[in-house]
Parts: C-alpha cells; structure tokens; sequence
C-alpha cells in the first residue's frame, strides 16, 4: 500500500508541474517572433568563390570576381553583400575592358542601385588612371561616382591627392573638390 501511495504522489506532482508549465505559458505575438527569428539578417543565398558575368544583348557588361557573396533579400532594403572583397571589371560596348575596381568589401544596395565600395578601394579607368579611396560609392540611376575621404589619383604625369570625389561612372571626368597636393612625375628617367 505504501509503495501505491508513493508512486500516486509523484505522479499527482508531475501532473500539477505540467498544469504549471502550461498556465503559465502564453503564444508568442507575431511581432515578437519575428523579432526573434528576425530573418533579414540572415543571407537568403550565400555563395563562395564566385566568378560571374551580367551581360546585355550577349555582350558582356560587367564581370564579377569575389571569395563570398551574401545576398539579404528579406532585408527591408535589400542588399548583396561582398565581406571578403570584390574585383568588379567593367566592359565597353566592344567587349574590352573599359575599367576596374577593387576593394576589399562591398555592398549593393538594390533598391537604390547604389554601390558601397569600401577598405583599399582601387579603380582603374579607361585612361590608366588609378584612384584610391577607402571609400567609394558608385550610383548607377544618376551614372556617377563620389566619395567624401581622402582620395589619390595617380596619372602618367602627375599625383593628385585630397577630400572629396566626384566623377562620371566611367571615372574620366572626375573633379578633387578639396585639393591639397600635386606631385609631378618625371617619366624621362625611366
């Protein structure tokens, strides 16, 4: 009898520790969930060691090269996303290359068409000439390339150094808007 007793105790407490549990518990509001799930902040496509082209008509427009890309596309504004770096080569209506520009992250902004170039930015125009910047943007509504930060840009003659950039997207009318060196190269002794 006592062994009878013993074994109704316990599971008379089991039963009011799950009437408990389940009192107690309430539904989570939607809000709440997907607070926690909160799934824009996970990439919805992630991919590693990409090489791809876009193209136009067949002819190729762009080529890009990067060690990872994440695309949010469940973000309020959605984004792709190159942690590693990206080396983005840009082609003419001939198919040759008609610029390049690297750095070692970068974000696309798809909503806005807009891309964030940032960390050792280096682009490279049709002319040969380099630009540095650990900052770049690159939007392709307005077709036009800026920056706030301090900017180099080096030429056959001539290095330009200073704060502020803007430029046509093919990056060959370009203006410094606060210049604050020039360095002259001699090319006759090479």
């Amino acid at each position: 009898m006592r062994k009878i007793n013993s074994n109704i105790i316990k599971a008379s407490g089991r039963i009011l520790l799950l009437a408990l549990l389940f009192v107690s518990c309430k539904p989570n509001k939607p809000e709440e969930i997907k607070e926690l799930t909160n799934i824009g902040e996970f990439p919805s496509m992630a991919i590693e060691e990409l090489t791809t082209t876009v193209t136009d008509s067949g002819k190729i427009v762009y080529r890009f090269i990067t060690p990872e890309m994440l695309q949010f596309d469940k973000k309020e504004k959605p984004t792709v996303e190159f942690p590693k770096g990206l080396h983005l080569v840009i082609y003419d209506k001939e198919e040759k290359i008609d610029g390049q520009i690297k750095s070692n992250m970068a974000i696309y902004h798809e909503s806005e068409e807009l891309w964030e170039l940032r960390k050792d930015v280096e682009a490279i125009n049709t002319s040969g000439e380099v630009i540095n910047t650990e900052l770049l943007y690159w939007d392709m509504k307005k077709k036009k390339v800026y920056s706030d930060e301090f900017i180099k840009i080096t030429t056959d003659t001539e290095i330009i150094t200073g704060y502020g950039f803007e430029s046509d997207e093919k990056m060959v009318n370009y203006k410094i808007k606060n210049i604050n060196g020039i360095l002259n190269i001699d090319n006759s002794s090479i």
